[in-house]
């Protein structure tokens, strides 16, 4: 049991008030000097028929002598516990050492499913920086959830399906060339070139908007030659997507895209008519939501065509059917609010009760100072373009840092992509983030370069230690200031990951890892770790050693490599 526990416990044997009300009491006092955890007595005058300050000093009397505590001092109302800071050291430190990455890992998801749509690119497009943030949270939250015993299944959803593919296919069939397009180094920025000059053309030939909705329509039904070209720009976009996704560290289970579910509507749009949901409304089919104060949702447009609510609603059921889901996360931006909400009614209205398990984890917008996005007018920022400009500037710093590092380049990868990733991760999601170079690459800062360098700075320590004996520890030399603030933040891990789980918020993980290593540097400058008294250099090590494995387990988490020099 945790020291929490046991004084909720014995609280409870004096109170009559159930131990697991006690323990959600608990609060982190102001200041140090004011104990380690706190009681509010406030909740106990009831049963215990006093008033709060005389609960507080009849308990600290009830908690003299009491195994893990130094003092238990009343304050008013509350009642303040001062821990055996080294035996709490002690505690945390094994622990920690002792699951290794594992720690904070639980089986709370065992036999759950969580299937959770991230990414989700357009094809014949190349991977635009506007993505990153969907990709890079979504990929946190299946290492989170599968963390915590949770399978998750990872499926990118792929833009794939509209009238864009048939202008493309104009495009193409009138300025493309294959070859050019195949040995190009993105083969993606050849199509979006097409692209732009379609749009370019279009502007004073409006036929061509006749010619790419008969292209698409000629898509619809399978033309073999048409099919065939809409398939090779799908290959092209994935593979060419694929190079992005192996720097990130992102994997799929999925790339089941809207034109995976054309043939599974029509089942979905009868079972809507059969189940009265539908209404027909100037010749298109609706469900009427007028009831739940929002628009109506559009199942088919006036000319039987489908639009994006009937497929979200029908890929919802496919994956029910196909995952049997606990949750069924969507990480999409907060401008398709409005989209998942009509989406997740219509199915309630459908009667299906896991429409509540049917979650919409929205977040804010990317933007890189004074430029804007815009595909048709050829104005985009690329990913991969990013990713390997964070890693080029990352290698220059470390050339003139440290030039004789061993395997420079894949730790200036591990570190340029690890400053791109971090941006979206660091805050909530719901706000809107400005990507800055000056900013990400900052090894002083609340950065991803400054959590790999203290980690960097552990795995120093611990080589040039060559060892230690955790036997041997003297756990007192960890009564301190720095030491218990480290053991606080390392401790506190577990439950950072958790509630990121609940509240599908990442930053919550990468604030943790912060404070973990701004605790260590710390506890660094002020302890002399390579002791000369043997018990105090092998406790200091094995500090040293936990707070290492706790960062690097906060870094995987949120999708960051832990190089172990830089």
């Amino acid at each position: 049991m945790s020291i929490k526990e046991r004084i909720a416990a014995k609280v409870g044997e004096l109170s009559g008030v159930d131990a697991a009300e006690i323990e959600g009491w608990f609060e982190v006092p102001p200041t140090p000097d004011k104990g380690d955890i706190a009681l509010p007595c406030f909740k106990l005058a009831r049963s215990l028929r006093k008033a709060p300050p005389m609960i507080a000093a009849e308990l600290a009397e009830a908690f003299a002598g009491y195994e893990g505590i130094v003092r238990a001092e009343p304050a008013g109302g509350y009642l303040n516990f001062f821990l055996d800071r080294s035996d709490e050291a002690r505690k945390v430190v094994l622990e920690v050492i002792n699951s290794g990455e594992s720690y904070g890992c639980s089986d709370e998801g065992e036999g759950r499913n969580v299937c959770i749509d991230f990414s989700s690119i357009n094809i014949c497009k190349p991977f635009g920086i506007h993505h990153i943030t969907t990709t890079v949270l979504g990929h946190s939250l299946s290492r989170i959830f599968r963390h915590l015993g949770y399978s998750p299944v990872r499926i990118n959803h792929l833009g794939d399906w509209g009238t864009q593919f048939g202008k493309m296919l104009v495009a193409y069939k009138k300025w493309g060339d294959r070859e050019t397009i195949e040995n190009a180094a993105s083969p993606t920025r050849e199509l979006v070139a097409l692209y732009v000059k379609y749009h370019q053309e279009a502007e004073t030939d409006p036929s061509l908007d006749d010619e790419a909705r008969a292209a698409f329509r000629s898509i619809e039904l399978h033309d073999p030659e048409n099919w065939e070209l809409y398939q090779w720009f799908k290959e092209l976009t994935i593979r060419e997507a694929e190079r992005v996704y192996k720097l990130l560290g992102v994997e799929f289970d999925s790339y089941n895209g809207e034109a995976f579910y054309e043939d599974k509507m029509p089942a979905v749009i009868d079972e809507l008519r059969e189940k009265g949901v539908t209404t027909v409304d100037n010749g298109m089919t609706i469900v009427d939501l007028s009831a739940y104060d929002m628009p109506p949702c559009l199942i088919l447009k006036s000319n039987g065509g489908t639009i994006y609510p009937t497929r979200d609603i029908t890929a919802a059921i496919y994956r029910k059917n196909t995952y049997d889901f606990y949750k069924n996360l969507y990480v999409v931006a907060y401008q398709q609010n409005l989209h998942f909400r009509q989406v997740f009614k219509t199915l309630e209205l459908m009667g299906y009760d896991w429409a509540k398990d049917c979650v919409h984890v929205n977040f804010g917008m990317i933007s890189m100072a004074d430029m804007t996005f815009s595909t048709r007018k050829g104005n985009a920022i690329y990913l991969e373009d990013v990713l390997m400009k964070a890693i080029e500037k990352t290698k220059a710093i470390m050339t003139e840092k440290s030039p004789d590092l061993p395997d420079m380049d894949e730790v200036a990868r591990q570190v340029g992509v690890g400053a791109v990733v971090w941006g979206p991760l660091y805050s909530s999601r719901i706000k809107d983030f400005t990507f800055s170079w000056d900013k990400a690459l900052n090894f002083e800062g609340e950065t991803a370069p400054y959590a790999q360098y203290t980690h960097a700075r552990c795995c120093s320590v611990l080589r040039k230690a060559e060892g230690y004996d955790i036997e041997k520890a003297d756990w007192s030399c960890l009564d301190n200031e720095s030491c218990s603030a480290l053991v606080k933040a390392m401790k506190a891990l577990p439950e950072s990951i958790r509630l990121a789980a609940d509240k599908y918020e990442p930053y919550l993980i990468s604030r943790n890892v912060i404070e973990i290593c701004s605790a260590f540097n710390k506890f660094y400058f002020e302890n002399r770790i390579m002791d000369e008294d043997e018990g105090v250099r092998n406790a200091r090590l094995a500090l040293t050693l936990a707070a290492k494995t706790a960062i690097k387990t906060g870094l995987y988490l949120v999708g960051i490599e832990a190089p172990e020099r830089m």
